[in-house]
């Protein structure tokens, strides 16, 4: 498996867990609950972020994307 994919799995499993912390958030009626869900999910919008960011950094600069044919 490449860097690339491995971001790419990463950023959707990332994703995916964000997902499940919103969901988790509505769903329960425990405010301190609610509150700890709720900082998952907009830690895992900055973990999206990172992950996205070094995928266009790899993707970018990675010499086999970049040679001409």
């Amino acid at each position: 498996m490449t860097v690339q994919a491995d971001l790419k799995k990463a950023v959707a499993s990332a994703e995916a867990a964000k997902g499940t912390y919103s969901m988790m958030a509505e769903s329960t009626e425990d405010q301190s609950a609610k509150q700890m869900f709720k900082e998952l999910s907009q830690d895992m919008d900055r973990h999206v972020d990172m992950l996205n960011s070094r995928l266009g950094y790899v993707t970018q600069n990675n010499t086999l994307n970049n040679q001409q044919i």
